[in-house]
């Protein structure tokens, strides 16, 4: 199984990096972080630096792809390189399975393949997907065809999980779970925009996201 997770400056970490950690566990992965170019990123808040081992043009053809969601100026940047949209289009006429985290739904959509289909994607960005003829899904994890993404940055680990499963069956997957500690108990119950508050919602554009 060859899994390529695509890396650009302004990229959010959890979202690439979650997913990752799920399918890392499983035997027989190969997993490859490609980029436009190979070398060093910097996450969107400019703290950390990613790197990928090869460029877009030198990856080959994969199982998988992966493509995580980013700072919003940084997407929208994303998401006008025909470079990019072209490529994104040729990986995944091979694919079996086609992923975004977050608003890397934004680049599928982009590329024109997510028309007409149901996608998850961060609730803020909830209406930019209508816009390029997608259906909002509102849920944590959606699967259209072979097309499956999640919400916003931690939906990218409850992705990565239910990829291990289609991989390599439930057992596999319930024991990279467990690998991973992922017991969700957060000190709040703040993690839904239904259910937050206005001044909650409204306070999250101050957050540096």
């Amino acid at each position: 199984m060859r899994i390529l997770i695509y890396l650009f400056d302004g990229v959010t970490a959890l979202d690439a990096i979650g997913p990752y950690e799920s399918l890392s566990r499983l035997p027989d992965v190969d997993i490859l972080f490609v980029a436009r170019a190979q070398g060093p990123l910097r996450t969107g808040d400019g703290f950390l630096g990613l790197h990928a081992d090869a460029a877009i043009g030198e990856a080959g053809a994969a199982d998988m792809l992966i493509v995580p969601g980013g700072q919003r100026d940084a997407v929208a940047r994303e998401a006008r390189d025909p470079e990019l949209l072209a490529w994104l289009r040729t990986i995944d006429a091979v694919t079996r399975r086609t992923c975004s985290v977050c608003t890397g739904a934004i680049l599928l959509a982009a590329a024109g393949l997510l028309s007409g289909r149901r996608a998850a994607t961060h609730w803020r960005a909830r209406d930019i997907l209508p816009k390029l003829g997608v259906r909002y899904s509102g849920e944590r994890v959606t699967a259209d065809g072979k097309y499956l993404t999640s919400a916003g940055v931690s939906a990218g680990i409850d992705m990565g999980l239910t990829l291990c499963a289609e991989i390599a069956g439930r057992e596999l997957a319930e024991a990279a779970q467990l690998s991973m500690e992922y017991d969700p108990r957060p000190p709040f119950d703040a993690g839904d925009h239904r259910t937050a508050g206005p001044e909650r919602i409204a306070l999250v554009e101050t957050l540096r996201t």
